[in-house]
């Protein structure tokens, strides 16, 4: 059954406040159906919001003098077996969504028999009118991949698959090697795609999955302002299997979830918004307030002199608000360091 997962076209208003966060798994799976459910439950129990699948079919997708046909020949999965995987996670992760990377064309034809949710489209194919065209003709949501393109490869998948649909299109950055340095990452570049196609953007993390940047690389991105996260998962990074060094352990993928939804509280909202209970008593503490600089008789015209700008036990009138006491006549003593309040002058 397809879930409804609708949002408006290019628009990420719904997506504000919640980042959102694709676990891709790539070809972790080695080829075996049961390490490919071991990554869905990874990603499944960490609360991903997405699981991200890599569909092809061989025979059209690579010539066969190829230098690495037989080694992926050998973790391709059937249609079956990509059919049963699909319905290991409606069954028991209804709310993550499943999204197709896909190759040609017999690939998107068979994700709209399983009912995907989303399709990305690598950036190998961001040239391919064919391919591209073609799944925008799903009308579903498309992930342009964009790393190592040009802006004019980019603009062109862009018209291309707005000119056949209304698919919404998210742009996907990333640095395209595997372990990415942290020097050729280029962040700046990809709020600048952003700015120049003002679609929703997402970071691709490929950063070395042992060290600390895996981490706070998609935190810094999250910082500057994207929109989606896709970060590799895999079931035994020690195993060191296909697609292993920027993907991290079950373990280690929920930990970067709470890091990200952790993250997310911190960033808050942009609009002014009520004082917490918290800010109004650092406020009450800390805020200076109008005090009398000596002892004021009762009847005392109050001058510039006659006033200082304190901490108090009790939040008074802000320093600014000084004209409204100068040049008036107090209706009783005041004793010096003590409050002097609207109230107290006629």
């Amino acid at each position: 059954m397809k879930r409804d997962i609708s949002m408006d076209r290019n628009s990420v208003a719904q997506m504000r406040s919640r980042q959102h966060i694709i676990a891709e798994m790539a070809c972790s799976h080695d080829g075996d159906p049961t390490l490919a459910r071991k990554i869905i439950d990874g990603a499944g129990q960490a609360g991903a919001d997405a699981i991200q699948f890599q569909v092809w079919k061989l025979a059209e997708m690579m010539v066969p003098h190829h230098r690495d046909f037989e080694k992926v020949s050998q973790i391709e999965l059937s249609r079956e077996e990509w059919t049963d995987l699909s319905n290991y996670v409606r069954e028991h992760y209804p709310a993550m969504e499943i999204i197709a990377c896909v190759y040609e064309c017999s690939s998107v034809d068979f994700c709209e028999e399983i009912e995907v949710d989303a399709y990305k489209l690598h950036s190998a194919d961001l040239s391919n009118p064919y391919l591209v065209r073609y799944v925008a003709q799903t009308g579903k949501r498309i992930d342009l991949s964009v790393g190592a393109s040009t802006l004019d490869e980019i603009q062109k998948a862009i018209s291309w698959i707005n000119q056949t649909s209304d698919s919404p299109i998210w742009l996907m950055y990333g640095y395209q090697n595997f372990p990415t340095r942290t020097d050729e990452v280029n962040l700046s570049y990809m709020m600048k795609l952003k700015h120049l196609f003002e679609l929703p953007l997402g970071y691709q993390d490929h950063s070395d999955a042992d060290t600390e940047a895996a981490f706070w690389l998609p935190a810094a991105a999250m910082g500057m302002g994207v929109d989606v996260l896709e970060k590799h998962i895999t079931h035994d990074r020690s195993l060191k299997g296909i697609d292993h060094e920027a993907a991290l352990n079950p373990d280690e993928f929920a930990n970067f979830v709470h890091m990200v939804r952790t993250l997310e509280g911190a960033m808050g909202i942009s609009t002014p918004r009520p004082f917490s209970q918290e800010e109004q008593k650092y406020r009450k503490y800390s805020k200076k307030s109008l005090v009398a600089a000596r002892d004021l008789q009762a009847g005392t015209i109050i001058t510039e002199d006659d006033l200082t700008f304190m901490r108090a036990e009790d939040l008074g009138l802000p320093p600014d608000q000084s004209h409204h006491l100068i040049g008036r006549r107090t209706k009783q003593s005041i004793e010096q360091y003590h409050l002097v309040r609207e109230e107290d002058v006629e």
